[in-house]
């Protein structure tokens, strides 16, 4: 959420900020005549809670002088009415102005490129190199399927499109991902492992920015109004909402690997086949509650922690630097690693890494006390470290043989007990 008096002071800078997002900078107008009309109610209720005072004051005098107090009952009664008829009104404003600044998105970092899609963003970093084969690389929904590890077809069967089974060597793989992961982030980088509730609350998704904007791309259960998450960025941002740390604390850095879901709305002929694009996968995600002053030093280190994982396992990528135009609704930079799928002759994005600043935390109310007593917002920032299903895909084809077997990456071999998949 953004500063109501930033939007006040600055109204010219949101509606640019809101417009390189591809949003309607409009609203920002709408915003301050709902501000200028809630001030002016405000100031009725002041000025209409100093009569009744005045009131109050003139009937005591009057009982005590034992004269008629009708009168002054009566100015008194009508002036309670109007304050209370006028407090309704300030409360149905004040949920207006609400749900008006929750629906503006966060503004960019004015380093980030101004760009209308993902076709304007740039390629800033490139590492690793491209393994060379003496046959055709397969994709790695075809190598899945001859393994016997991805069963696409059960999913189907059980659940619908874009679910899939894993079976045997797939299923161990993808548990052994997230075990090792895991214990990187813990062991080398110093993260605190968290298993939150797979299901979250409205308020939640509100705190991160799910919510309202992107409630058709979320799984919703109507008996509890509770909501699958979509990542666990949601319930562990949310760990801290309405909490005050000490800034002495700061940075707080917690890893968790959840099950996530989305509808993916708008992913209609997509990434149809294998597991890149689906409505149910696993991933393990970073989350980090920093100081203001430090928090795009802490985005370097989340990129970092994401990258590590992808040079330990060998696998070439690059690194995206994302225009305002795919930056996203929550953030005000964020950077994509994507990895190399030789098998679909493409890059793939596997992390999103993102610095919202204090976006989040005003939506969620998280703060922290400065070491002078001040109370002032964090910045929150989350990673991909990685997505775990799109990891498997990019070690399937990066790792595949001539015999359609494939190689299991040097540090995943005490975590699968093989050192090949056949």
């Amino acid at each position: 959420m953004l500063s109501l008096e930033l939007i006040r002071q600055h109204p010219d800078l949101v509606k640019a900020g809101i417009a390189a997002k591809n949003e309607q900078p409009e609203m920002v107008d709408e915003i301050l005549a709902i501000d200028l009309e809630r001030r002016e109610l405000l100031q009725q209720v002041d000025s209409l809670k100093h009569r009744r005072n005045e009131a109050s004051e003139q009937i005591a005098a009057l009982k005590r002088s034992k004269l008629d107090t009708s009168s002054a009952v009566a100015e008194m009664k009508e002036v309670s009415d109007r304050i209370a008829a006028l407090d309704e009104r300030v409360k149905a404003v004040d949920a207006h102005l609400r749900d008006l600044l929750l629906s503006i998105p966060n503004l960019p970092h004015p380093s980030v490129p101004i760009g209308k899609s993902d076709k304007e963003n740039t390629i800033v970093f490139t590492w690793g190199d491209k393994p060379v084969f003496t046959f055709t690389p397969k994709p790695h929904w075809e190598l899945g399927e001859s393994l016997g590890i991805i069963d696409s077809a059960a999913g189907a069967k059980i659940s619908g499109s874009r679910f899939y089974v894993l079976r045997g060597l797939g299923a161990k793989l993808e548990r052994a991902l997230i075990s090792w992961m895991i214990d990187v982030h813990v062991k080398d980088e110093g993260y605190t492992e968290i298993l939150p509730p797979y299901l979250v609350n409205r308020e939640s998704m509100t705190g991160t920015g799910q919510l309202p904007k992107f409630a058709d791309d979320l799984y919703h259960t109507d008996t509890d109004d509770l909501f699958l998450d979509p990542t666990a960025e949601v319930p562990v941002t949310n760990l801290l909402r309405d909490e005050i740390v000490r800034e002495e604390d700061l940075p707080i850095k917690y890893v968790a690997y959840t099950a996530c879901f989305r509808k993916e709305a708008g992913a209609a002929g997509k990434d149809t086949r294998g597991i890149v694009r689906v409505h149910q996968f696993n991933k393990v995600e970073m989350v980090k509650f920093v100081r203001p002053d430090t928090s795009y030093e802490e985005l370097d280190g989340l990129l970092a922690n994401a990258e590590g994982i992808l040079r330990k396992l060998s696998l070439p990528y690059h690194r995206s630097k994302m225009c305002t135009g795919d930056l996203g609704f929550a953030a005000a930079m964020k950077f994509d690693p994507e990895v190399w799928m030789p098998g679909q002759d493409r890059y793939v994005e596997i992390s999103s890494c993102s610095n919202f600043e204090d976006f989040q935390a005003r939506r969620a109310n998280i703060r922290y006390r400065t070491r002078d007593g001040k109370l002032a917002f964090v910045h929150t920032l989350n990673g991909s470290g990685l997505a775990v299903g799109r990891t498997m895909a990019a070690i399937l084809e990066n790792y595949q043989q001539a015999d359609g077997s494939v190689r299991v990456p040097d540090v995943l071999i005490p975590y699968m007990g093989t050192d090949i998949i056949r």
